[in-house]
Protein backbone atom coordinates (compact mmCIF):
# COMPACT_ATOMS: atom_id res chain seq x y z
CA UNK A 1 0.00 0.00 0.00
CA UNK A 2 1.12 3.20 -0.89
CA UNK A 3 2.38 5.79 1.76
CA UNK A 4 -0.30 8.61 1.66
CA UNK A 5 0.02 12.15 3.08
CA UNK A 6 -3.53 13.60 4.02
CA UNK A 7 -4.23 17.68 4.16
CA UNK A 8 -7.11 19.32 5.84
CA UNK A 9 -7.46 15.83 7.85
CA UNK A 10 -9.88 17.55 11.01
CA UNK A 11 -12.31 18.44 8.08
CA UNK A 12 -15.24 16.13 7.36
CA UNK A 13 -13.69 14.17 4.02
CA UNK A 14 -10.16 14.35 5.77
CA UNK A 15 -11.44 12.68 8.54
CA UNK A 16 -13.06 9.61 6.56
CA UNK A 17 -10.05 9.04 4.42
CA UNK A 18 -7.90 8.67 7.44
CA UNK A 19 -10.54 6.16 9.07
CA UNK A 20 -10.89 4.15 5.78
CA UNK A 21 -6.69 3.64 5.33
CA UNK A 22 -6.21 3.01 8.78
CA UNK A 23 -9.06 0.45 8.60
CA UNK A 24 -6.96 -1.09 5.68
CA UNK A 25 -3.42 -0.73 7.25
CA UNK A 26 -1.83 0.85 4.86
CA UNK A 27 1.83 1.04 4.39
CA UNK A 28 1.78 4.47 6.04
CA UNK A 29 -0.91 7.14 6.95
CA UNK A 30 -0.10 10.90 7.65
CA UNK A 31 -2.93 12.98 8.99
CA UNK A 32 -2.07 16.57 8.89
CA UNK A 33 -3.84 20.10 9.59
CA UNK A 34 -3.61 23.56 10.78
CA UNK A 35 -5.46 22.76 13.90
CA UNK A 36 -4.85 20.16 16.74
CA UNK A 37 -5.96 16.16 15.68
CA UNK A 38 -9.51 15.78 16.11
CA UNK A 39 -9.89 12.70 15.20
CA UNK A 40 -11.14 9.97 17.45
CA UNK A 41 -11.21 6.05 18.02
CA UNK A 42 -8.91 5.66 14.97
CA UNK A 43 -5.13 4.42 15.29
CA UNK A 44 -2.72 3.65 12.54
CA UNK A 45 -1.38 7.10 11.68
CA UNK A 46 1.00 9.99 12.56
CA UNK A 47 -0.48 13.21 13.00
CA UNK A 48 0.96 16.93 12.04
CA UNK A 49 0.27 20.59 12.39
CA UNK A 50 0.87 22.19 8.79
CA UNK A 51 -0.26 25.19 7.90
CA UNK A 52 0.13 25.22 4.28
CA UNK A 53 0.67 29.04 3.61
CA UNK A 54 3.95 27.97 5.51
CA UNK A 55 6.04 27.03 2.71
CA UNK A 56 9.59 26.19 4.44
CA UNK A 57 6.87 24.27 7.15
CA UNK A 58 5.08 22.39 3.88
CA UNK A 59 8.24 21.60 2.26
CA UNK A 60 9.60 20.14 5.82
CA UNK A 61 6.56 17.82 6.24
CA UNK A 62 6.20 16.71 2.57
CA UNK A 63 10.03 15.93 2.78
CA UNK A 64 10.51 14.30 6.28
CA UNK A 65 7.50 12.07 5.49
CA UNK A 66 8.26 11.39 1.56
CA UNK A 67 4.80 10.00 0.73
CA UNK A 68 3.63 8.25 -2.80
CA UNK A 69 0.74 10.64 -2.78
CA UNK A 70 -0.65 13.59 -1.38
CA UNK A 71 -4.89 14.03 -0.62
CA UNK A 72 -5.51 17.71 -0.37
CA UNK A 73 -8.71 18.41 1.12
CA UNK A 74 -7.41 21.50 3.07
CA UNK A 75 -9.68 24.75 1.48
CA UNK A 76 -11.80 28.39 2.73
CA UNK A 77 -14.79 26.28 1.63
CA UNK A 78 -17.78 28.45 3.04
CA UNK A 79 -18.95 30.27 0.03
CA UNK A 80 -20.21 33.56 1.64
CA UNK A 81 -17.13 33.71 3.84
CA UNK A 82 -14.89 33.56 0.38
CA UNK A 83 -16.55 36.81 -1.04
CA UNK A 84 -16.38 38.81 1.98
CA UNK A 85 -12.46 38.39 2.65
CA UNK A 86 -10.97 37.19 -0.53
CA UNK A 87 -7.39 37.80 0.00
CA UNK A 88 -7.93 35.21 2.63
CA UNK A 89 -9.92 32.98 0.35
CA UNK A 90 -7.14 33.26 -2.47
CA UNK A 91 -3.93 32.67 0.37
CA UNK A 92 -5.42 29.37 1.10
CA UNK A 93 -7.26 28.11 -2.09
CA UNK A 94 -4.89 29.20 -4.51
CA UNK A 95 -1.27 30.14 -2.75
CA UNK A 96 -1.11 27.31 -0.45
CA UNK A 97 -1.47 25.42 -3.11
CA UNK A 98 1.36 26.68 -5.00
CA UNK A 99 3.54 25.49 -2.16
CA UNK A 100 1.83 22.35 -2.32
CA UNK A 101 2.59 21.45 -5.86
CA UNK A 102 6.42 22.80 -5.78
CA UNK A 103 6.76 20.20 -2.87
CA UNK A 104 4.94 17.43 -4.56
CA UNK A 105 6.87 17.82 -7.77
CA UNK A 106 10.01 17.89 -5.36
CA UNK A 107 9.57 14.25 -4.30
CA UNK A 108 7.32 13.08 -7.03
CA UNK A 109 4.14 12.41 -5.02
CA UNK A 110 0.92 12.22 -7.14
CA UNK A 111 -1.22 15.07 -6.04
CA UNK A 112 -4.90 14.74 -5.78
CA UNK A 113 -6.92 18.01 -5.10
CA UNK A 114 -10.43 18.25 -3.84
CA UNK A 115 -11.99 21.30 -6.63
CA UNK A 116 -16.01 22.07 -6.55
CA UNK A 117 -19.30 21.92 -8.73
CA UNK A 118 -19.22 26.00 -7.82
CA UNK A 119 -16.12 26.03 -10.59
CA UNK A 120 -19.19 26.17 -13.05
CA UNK A 121 -22.43 28.79 -13.52
CA UNK A 122 -25.55 26.29 -13.13
CA UNK A 123 -26.66 26.84 -16.70
CA UNK A 124 -25.70 23.56 -18.40
CA UNK A 125 -25.26 20.48 -16.21
CA UNK A 126 -25.11 17.85 -15.19
CA UNK A 127 -21.39 18.64 -16.03
CA UNK A 128 -18.52 16.14 -17.54
CA UNK A 129 -14.44 16.59 -17.15
CA UNK A 130 -14.61 18.57 -20.53
CA UNK A 131 -16.84 21.21 -20.01
CA UNK A 132 -15.56 24.45 -19.16
CA UNK A 133 -15.63 26.33 -15.97
CA UNK A 134 -17.33 29.81 -15.40
CA UNK A 135 -17.79 30.58 -11.76
CA UNK A 136 -19.89 32.81 -10.37
CA UNK A 137 -18.77 33.35 -7.00
CA UNK A 138 -14.93 34.51 -5.32
CA UNK A 139 -14.97 30.95 -3.87
CA UNK A 140 -15.73 29.20 -7.20
CA UNK A 141 -13.18 31.43 -8.92
CA UNK A 142 -10.62 30.61 -5.81
CA UNK A 143 -11.11 26.63 -6.43
CA UNK A 144 -10.83 27.12 -10.83
CA UNK A 145 -7.77 29.15 -10.46
CA UNK A 146 -6.39 26.45 -8.21
CA UNK A 147 -7.23 23.77 -10.45
CA UNK A 148 -5.09 25.68 -13.05
CA UNK A 149 -2.37 25.57 -11.21
CA UNK A 150 -2.60 22.13 -10.54
CA UNK A 151 -2.77 20.93 -14.10
CA UNK A 152 -0.37 23.54 -15.09
CA UNK A 153 2.47 22.99 -12.78
CA UNK A 154 2.23 19.59 -11.18
CA UNK A 155 4.19 16.94 -12.76
CA UNK A 156 1.66 14.20 -11.63
CA UNK A 157 -1.80 14.84 -10.42
CA UNK A 158 -5.48 14.38 -10.28
CA UNK A 159 -8.20 17.00 -9.34
CA UNK A 160 -11.60 15.64 -8.31
CA UNK A 161 -14.82 17.84 -8.37
CA UNK A 162 -17.59 17.16 -5.84
CA UNK A 163 -20.71 18.61 -5.01
CA UNK A 164 -22.56 19.01 -1.25
CA UNK A 165 -20.68 16.62 0.97
CA UNK A 166 -22.46 15.17 3.76
CA UNK A 167 -21.77 12.76 6.28
CA UNK A 168 -21.45 12.47 10.18
CA UNK A 169 -17.55 12.27 12.27
CA UNK A 170 -17.60 12.63 16.12
CA UNK A 171 -15.59 16.34 16.18
CA UNK A 172 -17.41 18.34 13.73
CA UNK A 173 -16.21 21.74 13.13
CA UNK A 174 -18.97 22.81 10.44
CA UNK A 175 -22.01 21.19 10.31
CA UNK A 176 -23.13 19.82 6.64
CA UNK A 177 -26.45 19.92 5.31
CA UNK A 178 -27.78 16.55 6.87
CA UNK A 179 -26.10 17.28 10.14
CA UNK A 180 -28.13 21.20 9.70
CA UNK A 181 -31.44 19.65 8.81
CA UNK A 182 -31.12 17.30 11.60
CA UNK A 183 -30.08 19.29 14.43
CA UNK A 184 -31.92 22.38 13.52
CA UNK A 185 -35.42 20.09 13.56
CA UNK A 186 -34.29 17.79 16.59
CA UNK A 187 -34.13 20.90 18.28
CA UNK A 188 -37.50 22.30 17.18
CA UNK A 189 -35.76 25.33 14.57
CA UNK A 190 -37.57 26.58 11.98
CA UNK A 191 -35.26 26.38 9.24
CA UNK A 192 -35.64 28.29 5.58
CA UNK A 193 -34.16 26.22 2.64
CA UNK A 194 -34.12 27.37 -0.86
CA UNK A 195 -35.95 25.20 -3.32
CA UNK A 196 -34.69 26.79 -6.94
CA UNK A 197 -30.70 25.23 -6.21
CA UNK A 198 -30.51 21.61 -7.41
CA UNK A 199 -27.62 19.24 -6.48
CA UNK A 200 -26.35 16.00 -6.22
CA UNK A 201 -25.40 15.20 -2.62
CA UNK A 202 -22.47 13.11 -2.24
CA UNK A 203 -21.67 10.89 0.56
CA UNK A 204 -18.77 11.26 2.39
CA UNK A 205 -17.52 7.57 2.21
CA UNK A 206 -17.95 7.59 -1.50
CA UNK A 207 -16.03 10.20 -2.02
CA UNK A 208 -13.20 9.55 0.37
CA UNK A 209 -13.11 5.85 -1.45
CA UNK A 210 -12.83 7.70 -5.13
CA UNK A 211 -9.71 9.59 -4.01
CA UNK A 212 -8.55 6.34 -2.00
CA UNK A 213 -8.84 4.21 -5.13
CA UNK A 214 -7.48 6.96 -8.01
CA UNK A 215 -4.06 7.20 -5.21
CA UNK A 216 -4.27 2.96 -5.30
CA UNK A 217 -4.77 3.29 -9.11
CA UNK A 218 -2.80 5.85 -9.80
CA UNK A 219 -5.68 7.58 -11.81
CA UNK A 220 -4.38 11.08 -13.36
CA UNK A 221 -6.75 13.86 -14.67
CA UNK A 222 -9.93 15.51 -14.04
CA UNK A 223 -12.50 13.21 -12.25
CA UNK A 224 -16.57 13.96 -11.00
CA UNK A 225 -17.53 12.48 -8.05
CA UNK A 226 -20.57 13.37 -6.73
CA UNK A 227 -23.90 10.94 -5.50
CA UNK A 228 -26.54 9.89 -8.49
CA UNK A 229 -29.09 11.95 -8.05
CA UNK A 230 -30.29 15.22 -8.50
CA UNK A 231 -33.15 17.39 -6.46
CA UNK A 232 -33.62 20.50 -4.94
CA UNK A 233 -32.33 20.97 -1.74
CA UNK A 234 -35.23 21.97 0.08
CA UNK A 235 -36.10 18.19 -1.24
CA UNK A 236 -32.70 17.16 0.54
CA UNK A 237 -34.20 18.67 3.56
CA UNK A 238 -37.47 17.06 3.47
CA UNK A 239 -35.86 13.49 2.88
CA UNK A 240 -33.81 14.33 5.85
CA UNK A 241 -36.65 14.88 8.07
CA UNK A 242 -38.54 11.79 6.49
CA UNK A 243 -35.80 9.77 7.57
CA UNK A 244 -34.97 10.86 11.02
CA UNK A 245 -39.29 11.07 11.31
CA UNK A 246 -38.48 14.41 12.36
CA UNK A 247 -41.18 17.55 11.85
CA UNK A 248 -41.38 18.82 7.78
CA UNK A 249 -43.16 22.10 8.90
CA UNK A 250 -40.19 23.49 10.52
CA UNK A 251 -39.03 23.75 6.73
CA UNK A 252 -40.31 26.96 5.07
CA UNK A 253 -39.40 26.47 1.41
CA UNK A 254 -38.10 29.83 -0.09
CA UNK A 255 -36.40 31.35 -3.17
CA UNK A 256 -32.67 32.15 -3.49
CA UNK A 257 -32.99 35.91 -3.85
CA UNK A 258 -35.34 35.27 -0.26
CA UNK A 259 -32.76 33.86 0.87
CA UNK A 260 -30.13 36.82 0.08
CA UNK A 261 -26.94 35.21 0.17
CA UNK A 262 -23.86 37.24 -0.21
CA UNK A 263 -22.32 34.90 -2.97
CA UNK A 264 -24.23 33.90 -5.96
CA UNK A 265 -24.63 30.34 -6.43
CA UNK A 266 -25.29 27.96 -9.51
CA UNK A 267 -28.59 27.12 -9.97
CA UNK A 268 -28.12 23.55 -11.09
CA UNK A 269 -24.93 21.44 -11.13
CA UNK A 270 -24.70 17.61 -11.15
CA UNK A 271 -21.98 15.49 -12.93
CA UNK A 272 -22.09 12.87 -15.25
CA UNK A 273 -20.23 10.00 -13.69
CA UNK A 274 -19.24 7.96 -16.42
CA UNK A 275 -15.50 8.52 -16.51
CA UNK A 276 -15.26 7.35 -12.86
CA UNK A 277 -17.53 4.52 -13.13
CA UNK A 278 -15.22 3.42 -15.86
CA UNK A 279 -12.41 3.95 -14.23
CA UNK A 280 -12.26 3.16 -10.84
CA UNK A 281 -15.66 1.66 -10.81
CA UNK A 282 -17.25 3.81 -8.88
CA UNK A 283 -20.71 3.52 -7.44
CA UNK A 284 -22.29 6.03 -5.62
CA UNK A 285 -25.08 5.72 -2.95
CA UNK A 286 -28.56 7.54 -2.99
CA UNK A 287 -29.25 10.08 -0.36
CA UNK A 288 -31.56 7.47 1.40
CA UNK A 289 -28.81 5.08 1.12
CA UNK A 290 -26.12 7.21 2.10
CA UNK A 291 -28.52 8.34 5.12
CA UNK A 292 -28.50 4.79 6.26
CA UNK A 293 -24.88 4.56 6.33
CA UNK A 294 -24.34 7.31 8.19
Amino acid sequence: MKKILVTGSNGLLGQKIVEILAGLKSGGIIATSKNTDKIVDVKGYDFELLDLTNHVETAYIIRTHNPDTIINTAAMTQVDKCEEQKAECWRINVEALKNLVKCSNNINAHLINLSSDFVFDGTGGPYSENDIPNPLSYYGLSKWEGEKIVEDQADKWTIVRTILVYGVNLKMTRLNIVLWVKNSLEAGKPIRVVNDQFRAPTLVDDLANACIEMAVREKTGIFHISGPEMMSIVDIAYKVADYYKLDKSLITPISSAELNEIAQRPRSTGFVLDKAKKEINYLPHTLEEGLKIT
